[in-house]
């Protein structure tokens, strides 16, 4: 049996099947927009690999569309067909089998199974990294990179991609300056680590450096210029970093130029893409008809149900709107959703129903209304996958109802708490809403 770039046997007979799936590995670490190439070509090659099939329907899930769930369970069955006799290649068939069946959980758990004989094995490691990220399960992340660490010293060639994971993992729970130092080193070993490049770009965000996390993007982009639409999500954290140094010019001149230059319904791109005019709206910028081309794919998109994270987004576009009818259709959606049994409804029952209403309020003026049901969502939020940055936007529009709803003590302990998840670090957005209710404070009640 053959050996891939992880060190570990892989059940390929062709020389050139071993290529096409060493590149299909080193593509899918560095998100890079040759995967799906080496992909065809690695089941060209080997059309019974059952593994390069569940890696075709795993790719799939993550895409967050119940069209290409369709897709995961033709690859499903076509990887069953090809009855897969090693242990690696059974372990990713079952945790697809898992996932359509409704327990991404139980997915990670079998190719953990497989992490636990052989740790070395990169792309196993990386793809249980990607299903924990869905959830939202950062303690896990960083737990299970952490045990596929020591496998993965100096001479394993993929070493750097495995730092640049555990950055992201020391990031999300709180530890940036270890964080920093972590996804740094990766950088030197793989080079074009666009994940790893971006948790350190992560960790400026939390700590309010914006200088420095842009210079950082600015200074490394032959770690992302190369990637599929997460580069759009590199561009995205650039404009943050403008935002929080109030150049909100900057910030939208991005949004036109990189962000949404190619406008797909893709839910990160949308996500990307809604959350930035949220937060340029929340700080009085007019951000024009930008919600339009938005709101057309998100309308279709009110059926979906695969993601709570993508379903909010997807409503902050039609608030931006006033879509009415689909805000309507997918909100009732939701509750039939929260009423079903599984890992995800239970998602959409808590914190999703609470969030919706929240958002659907705020987009009302409803602001009293909106901090009730995001307030109550907040301490669940996290399940619904994404990175903290991503959900700050949620934070951001809880604190901002509040104020205006006039909640001011209630807000106060949200930006305290907001502020020691990220160490204590300040950034604009806190300095003035701190100033906000310095101010109330300061005017006596009539």
């Amino acid at each position: 049996m053959k050996h891939d770039l992880c060190q570990t046997p892989v059940a390929l007979s062709s020389e050139e099947g071993l290529a096409a799936w060493n590149g299909v590995i080193r593509g899918f670490l560095s998100h890079s927009t040759t995967t799906p190439t080496h992909l065809a070509a690695l089941l060209e090659a080997e059309p019974g690999f059952a593994m390069g099939h569940a890696a075709r329907g795993l790719f799939s899930m993550m895409m967050g569309k119940p069209e290409l769930v369709e897709v995961a369970r033709s690859a499903f069955a076509t990887a069953q067909a090809a009855s897969a006799s090693d242990a690696r290649s059974q372990a990713w068939v079952a945790a697809l089998s898992e996932w359509l069946d409704g327990s991404p959980t139980r997915a990670i758990e079998r190719l953990e199974n497989i992490l636990s004989q052989a740790p070395q094995d990169t792309i196993t490691a990386k793809v249980s990294h990607a299903i924990r990220f869905i959830l939202g399960d950062a303690k896990g992340m960083r737990a299970s990179i952490e045990r596929v660490m020591p496998a993965h010293g100096a001479d394993h060639p993929l070493m750097g991609y495995v730092l640049g994971c555990h950055a992201f993992t020391l990031e999300e729970t709180g530890e940036y300056a270890r964080a920093e130092a972590t996804g740094l080193k990766g950088l030197i070993h793989a080079p074009d680590d666009a994940w790893g490049l971006h948790a350190v770009a992560h960790v400026h965000d939390m700590r309010a450096q914006p200088d420095a996390g842009i210079a950082l993007i600015e200074n490394n982009a032959g770690a992302w210029d190369h990637s599929n639409n997460f580069r759009y999500h590199v561009w995205w954290h650039k404009a943050l970093l403008h935002l929080d140094r109030g150049e909100f010019d900057v910030a939208l001149g991005l949004y036109d130029s990189q962000i949404r230059v190619e406008q797909t319904d893709d839910y990160r791109d949308i996500s990307n893409a809604t959350s930035l005019l949220m937060r340029l709206e929340l700080e009085g910028v007019d951000v024009g008809g930008r919600w339009e081309e938005l709101s057309t794919y998100s309308a279709n998109r009110v059926d979906d149900g695969c993601l709570v994270f993508a379903d909010l987004h997807y409503m902050l576009a039609l608030s931006g709107v006033k879509d009415e009818p689909s805000k309507a259709t997918m909100t009732a959606r939701f509750i039939r959703d929260a009423k079903a049994s599984g890992e995800m409804p239970a998602r959409v029952a808590h914190p999703g129903l609470a969030a919706m209403e929240g958002l659907n309020a705020f987009a009302e003026g409803r602001y009293g209304a909106a901090f009730s049901n995001l307030a109550h969502a907040r301490p669940q939020m996290q399940t619904i996958g994404g990175s903290h940055a991503q959900r700050d936007v949620f934070e951001r529009m809880t604190i901002d109802a509040g104020l205006r709803a006039g909640q001011i003590e209630a807000v106060e302990i949200i930006l305290r708490d907001r502020l020691a998840i990220r160490g204590g670090h300040e950034d604009r957005f806190a300095a003035t809403r701190f100033a906000q209710i310095a101010q109330a404070q300061a005017i006596p009640a009539e």
